[in-house]
């Protein structure tokens, strides 16, 4: 009973390392950035991006084109 508990000790660390050398080794590589893009995709990060983005641009639109209504508005008032 007392190899299972001793192995499983050395097994934990040996682990903990991979696990941190794994983590470690991928950070900076360009391979990290194409993991954290798919990861971001397949979480739909992206698509909540683009319909934020999608909104802000058409607020914008929106915004510009009560401009152009007020001036119209303002220049016929003139007349």
């Amino acid at each position: 009973m007392t190899w299972i508990v001793k192995a499983c000790k050395n097994l934990t660390m040996v682990l903990v390392l991979f696990a941190f050398l794994a983590v470690a080794g991928c950070e900076g590589t360009g391979t990290r950035e194409q993991v954290d893009d798919t990861v971001k995709e397949l979480a739909g990060k992206k698509s909540i991006d683009r319909m934020e983005e999608m909104k802000k641009d058409i607020n914008k639109a929106r915004q510009q084109q009560a401009d152009r209504f007020k001036k119209i508005d303002e220049s016929a008032e003139e007349k």
